[in-house]
């Protein structure tokens, strides 16, 4: 079978600051390519819509699959495949991904019979039976799968995720793909999913609250097919376990691998596990991303974090002894004032790390979702991409966005424009000598993506597709989850 899959184009936040290969797609399109399959890819975020235009004339897939990871690409996605139907009638359609995953049957009606199946789940095992199936018509009766004609049993995970590694062959423009100064960079993982449970997180929800790891000799098989300098590491917590990160690292240094490494850890892991990431440290190591997501404890512990101001600033001072370049989240609250943000801009101005603000966004699949006491102020899926509000906000809409503007506007200050060039001018001329622009671009690239009248404005945006309300309305049901497995994708089973 002829199957092109799909990725939709990148969201706010990724015009500047990254631009990831779409790795799960990839590794998708592997297990597709085992069964047999005749497997292409376009990429939405280094190609144009002219080109998938095209690439589908030319290719005549017999399916068409679209990743759907983040809820601002649903309206995207839905319009694609509407306009692959109205080309390739008899193709089949589908849809997979995290956040799809969580409003399967909502995306369905969107779509209005353009998309034949929405897989929730793990895409490695669904797609390869979801097209097993299609020629039967028995896509209904597939784990994960959503249909017109019902839904199938429970999805279900890989069965080892040294499994299908990802097939970066099929893609292109691969040097559009960068992570900060890491340009190139590729992407790799390592562990998949979390065993923590923080109320804004939806990671736990859908992996089941899982934590599976490949083994070090495919971790390593992996990085070796790697041609790029820079490395993502995409772990949702990297190196929770020291053993594991040890023996990657070993095998690395015995066949010779050296990347430039950036990847995201929690401070208590960090702390606990020092000696592994010192070791990383001296194997290439360089940039680090710590979500602290609060700056106090009471913040701390509505997030659920099961950390402390204490432990944040521990971890960051040990980063800093570690000569480690760190970025650090916070999360904007749509009830602060002008003398909170205040504050953050004061803070953040007075720590070296970069610091990034999002805001507080309830996402289906996370607890918040259920027990946020504020009513939701849209349901339009574009604006859930934590760079707009969607709860009520204590200042008037558009001051509050020219308050996380002005916010983020100081804080890039410090690491952009004038300032990342004096710091970075070697490095961007080393770039620029090897033809990679994506990181000198972005550095400019700031005050032409962030503004406060363009984000206002784009609420007041027509909207054709809406999120399912939550079951409960907020405010109207109690502030607890009755039954957390009413949350999860993946029904919960022992780590791995």
């Amino acid at each position: 079978m002829r199957v092109l899959l799909v990725h939709p184009s990148a969201l706010m936040y990724s015009e500047i600051f990254l631009r990831l290969e779409p790795l799960g797609l990839e590794r998708v399109a592997a297990a597709l390519l085992d069964d047999g399959h005749d497997v292409r890819m376009v990429d939405l975020q280094v190609y144009r819509p002219g080109e998938l235009r095209r690439e589908t004339v030319r290719f005549q897939p017999d399916a068409v699959g679209f990743s759907l990871n983040y809820l601002g690409n649903v309206p995207e996605v839905v319009d694609l495949a509407k306009w692959v139907k109205s080309v390739l009638p008899h193709c089949f359609v589908f849809v997979g991904g995290h956040s799809v995953s969580f409003v399967a049957q909502r995306v369905l009606e969107h779509s209005e019979g353009a998309i034949d199946a929405v897989l929730r789940g793990e895409g490695e095992t669904g797609a390869p039976a979801l097209l097993r199936a299609f020629p039967e018509r028995m896509t209904a009766t597939v784990p994960g799968a959503v249909t017109p004609d019902g839904a199938g049993p429970p999805p279900v995970m890989a069965h080892s995720l040294d499994d299908h590694l990802p097939a970066r062959h099929i893609g292109g423009r691969r040097r559009k793909y960068f992570i900060g100064v890491l340009d190139p960079a590729a992407s790799i993982e390592f562990t998949r999913g979390c065993p923590w449970n923080c109320s804004f997180c939806s990671a736990w929800t859908f992996y089941g609250r899982s934590y599976r790891r490949l083994s070090p000799e495919a971790a390593v098989e992996d990085m070796s097919r790697i041609r790029e300098p820079g490395v993502f590491i995409v772990d949702d917590v990297a190196f929770i376990r020291a053993d594991d990160g040890n023996e990657i690292a070993r095998q690395l240094e015995r066949r010779g691998i050296r990347k430039e490494y950036y990847l995201e850890t929690r401070s208590d892991v960090l702390i606990k596990n020092e000696e592994v990431f010192r070791r990383w440290r001296r194997l290439g190591l360089n940039y680090m991303f710590l979500g602290l997501e609060a700056l106090d404890e009471e913040g701390l512990k509505a997030f659920r974090k099961k950390s402390t101001p204490e432990v944040n600033n521990q971890a960051l001072e040990l980063a800093r002894s570690m000569g480690m370049s760190v970025a650090i989240n916070i999360i904007a609250d749509p009830d602060w004032d002008e003398p909170r943000f205040e504050f953050v801009r004061q803070w953040a101005m007075s720590v070296p790390e970069i610091v990034n603000i999002t805001v507080q966004t309830p996402y289906p699949g996370t607890e918040t979702w259920v027990t946020e006491s504020r009513r939701l102020t849209t349901l339009d899926y574009r604006l859930f991409d934590v760079q707009h509000a969607v709860l009520p906000t204590r200042l008037p809409l558009h001051k509050f966005y020219e308050e996380l503007v002005k916010t983020q506007s100081v804080l890039a200050r410090k690491h952009l424009g004038v300032a990342a060039l004096s710091k970075t001018a070697g490095i961007v001329a080393r770039q620029l000598a090897r033809g990679q622009t994506n990181f000198a671009r972005m550095i400019w690239k700031f005050s032409s993506v962030y503004d406060a009248d363009k984000q206002y404005a784009e609420h007041q945006r027509e909207v054709r597709y809406e999120l399912p309300p939550p079951a409960t309305p907020p405010g109207e049901g109690p502030a607890v989850v009755a039954n957390q497995k009413d949350l999860f994708v993946h029904v919960p089973s022992r780590s791995r």
